[in-house]
């Protein structure tokens, strides 16, 4: 059996190899005592090969560069296979001068060829192979060129003897090497010019690059609310209305009460109520997807580098922030990638913050009753909120909890490209099925749930849910939102079940409410309804996300996210409702007090907080 170490730059088109490598014939697991994926698979049954985790040296500084440098000096290696982006040799070919110091044969493939030649370079591989003392073989992963006849192109560099007369003293050194082999192997005929640096100045520049970052978003949510997402919902929501709910009642038409309640009030308004939000969360992952595919969500985080600095991070955190607008679990999960244990629980703990796409149809459904003529402006601005406040809290954290060290920041700038509709479609399914799969299980049960509790009491069904169990846990709960302007036991109860999925808070209101384009309006002012939203984008995230971060990161973790999550959005609402309310002159003297007293209440708490954490020992316990 061969054993083959696939090696290479992040964003190389490592794992674009990896898979026209291997298939079908692969598996995941993780590393031994780190949770960074290990992915290995078969090229046929004579050649297994591993995918390291991509990186730039070999310096033993992160996670990444401490599981490639341990496997190749311990595993038993025959082949390292080397991928090496063709448009950006002096970056890439310093990993491969140091993957000689493991004296094994070494294949590059030297991907990206295409583009190499679209921009009119004349490179010639055989000048490369000669001098760095390597088999160089050229392809284009994306398009499946090159990689024919892998089998035994490995078989043959497996029985290569490694003779590599390469020893540099310094990094300064392996450059400047570099740099003259790179000279002596290509020829620019000036054919073409990399536009991508032309949009850099845009995109990168330091006064334009904020506004075009806002333009961007606002783009995607007027694309989502106006042009695409929001028409097909309401279409969706007319047909479960006026055709699918009718046509169902129909069949029911015989049944007993409690049982046709089952249905209609139950499954078909909670399911129903839900999955008529699935073209509004489909198109703003279109949209992120399309940012994200274009290269241009790496800028973002290059970008966020300095504000992320501020509260004691680097910008490479800020990529599993911004995965959090698609779900919280796998962003809690990307934090595995970062350098130091701190920047990993901090990271963790800031994620769900930012908005998630199952708070996105309670935005949407509240946003278009009250919010009618601004839909896209109060959903955008819900967005950066999480944003604002995870830096915000950060801030705090980092002279509490989490004070540290900088580290220093390496991000690769990926090539721009059109991206295909095909992968843009394929992608932005990926991120949202997730919201179909739990209409049809998740969601599911518990509209079941919620409708017995809604339609229960100790004498068993009954039409007047005011007396239901609901209404009593509800009763028990609302106390606690009564300040935040919504302490209706049917608000309370909604925000309750949303811990099992957020989407479940629009099944429960469906259930509770009936009509909510009717009776929301009814429950709701506009200012509530604002205190309601800020308070659902922030509060404990749901027990998917919550079993991840006590996974990850154990208990202590768990509850510590639990308990501030909660608290933090509370105060947050209050926050914003005073501010509404003083705004449309609604504040009276006895409601000012109360809010200068919450105030100081909060101010000292965070002084507290800050005072007690800085005690060094008391810090130490806690991250442990």
């Amino acid at each position: 059996m061969i054993n083959v170490a696939l090696v290479g730059n992040p964003n190389t088109g490592k794992t674009t190899v990896f898979n026209a490598l291997t298939g079908s014939k692969q598996y995941v697991g993780n590393w031994p005592g780190v949770t960074i994926d290990k992915k290995y698979g078969f090229i046929n049954k004579d050649i297994t090969i591993v995918d390291l985790p991509g990186i730039y040296a070999m310096d033993t500084y992160s996670n990444e560069e401490k599981i490639s440098r341990t496997y190749l000096e311990n595993e038993d290696v025959d082949v390292i296979i080397n991928v090496v982006d063709a448009t950006n040799l002096e970056r890439n070919l310093y990993l491969t001068t140091q993957l000689m110091q493991f004296n094994k044969p070494i294949l590059v493939f030297l991907n990206m060829m295409d583009i190499v030649k679209k921009r009119g370079i004349n490179l010639d591989t055989k000048v490369l192979e000669e001098n760095l003392g390597v088999k160089i073989l050229p392809i284009s992963a994306k398009n499946k060129i090159g990689l024919a006849n892998i089998s035994e192109v490995i078989n043959k560099s497996k029985e290569i003897i490694p003779n590599y007369n390469i020893n540099f003293k310094s990094e300064n050194e392996a450059y400047r090497y570099i740099d003259n082999v790179i000279k002596k192997a290509s020829e620019e005929k000036g054919k073409s010019r990399y536009i991508g640096e032309e949009i850099d100045k845009i995109v990168l520049n330091p006064i334009l690059a904020y506004p075009v970052f806002l333009l961007a978003l606002f783009l995607i949510f007027k694309f989502t609310f106006s042009w695409f997402g929001q028409p097909l919902a309401d279409g969706l929501d007319g047909f479960v209305a006026n055709t699918f709910t009718p046509f169902i009642e129909g069949l029911l038409v015989n049944s007993s009460d409690w049982f046709k309640s089952l249905i209609v009030d139950g499954i078909v308004a909670g399911v129903g109520g839900v999955i008529v939000f699935f073209p509004i969360v489909f198109s703003l992952f279109i949209g992120i997807s399309f940012l994200e595919d274009s290269g241009y969500m790496s800028r973002v985080a290059f970008l966020m580098d300095r504000i992320m600095r501020k509260i004691g991070l680097s910008g490479k955190a800020f990529i599993p922030i911004i995965m959090g607008f698609g779900c919280s679990a796998p962003a809690i999960m990307a934090t595995r990638t970062l350098e130091s244990e701190k920047d990993r629980k901090m990271t963790a703990l800031l994620a769900p913050l930012v908005t998630c796409g199952a708070r996105l149809p309670v935005y949407a459904l509240f946003a278009s009753i009250f919010f009618a003529s601004n839909q896209e402006f109060v959903v955008m601005g819900l967005y950066l909120l999480g944003i604002v406040v995870a830096i915000l809290v950060g801030l705090i954290f980092k002279n509490t909890l989490f004070k540290k060290d900088e580290q220093p920041f390496i991000l690769e700038l990926p090539q721009y490209k059109l991206p295909s509709f095909k992968g843009i479609i394929l992608n932005a399914w990926d991120k949202s099925k997730g919201f179909i799969i739990r209409a049809g299980t998740l969601i599911f049960a518990v509209s079941i749930v919620v409708w017995f509790l809604t339609y229960f009491n100790m004498n068993g069904f009954t039409d007047e849910i005011d007396t239901s169990f609901l209404a009593s846990l509800g009763g028990f709960i609302s106390p606690i939102f009564k300040p935040l302007g919504f302490g209706g036991w049917e608000a309370g109860v909604s925000i309750l079940t949303g811990l099992a999925a957020k989407e479940v808070i629009i099944g429960t209101m469906e259930i509770v409410y009936g009509d909510l384009a009717v009776v929301l309006p009814t429950m709701f002012t506009a200012i509530t309804a604002l205190s309601f939203l800020v308070f659902v984008s922030l509060y404990t995230p749901c027990f998917a996300v919550i079993g991840v971060m006590k996974k990850e990161y154990g208990t202590k973790m768990m509850f510590l996210s639990v308990i501030y999550q909660f608290v933090l959005a509370w105060v947050v609402a209050y926050f914003f409702r005073f501010i509404a309310t003083l705004i449309t002159g609604g504040v009276t003297l006895i409601y000012t007090l109360e809010f200068l007293t919450f105030l100081g209440i909060v101010t000292l708490g965070i002084l507290i907080l800050v005072k007690y954490f800085n005690k060094e020992e008391v810090r130490e316990v806690v991250q442990s």
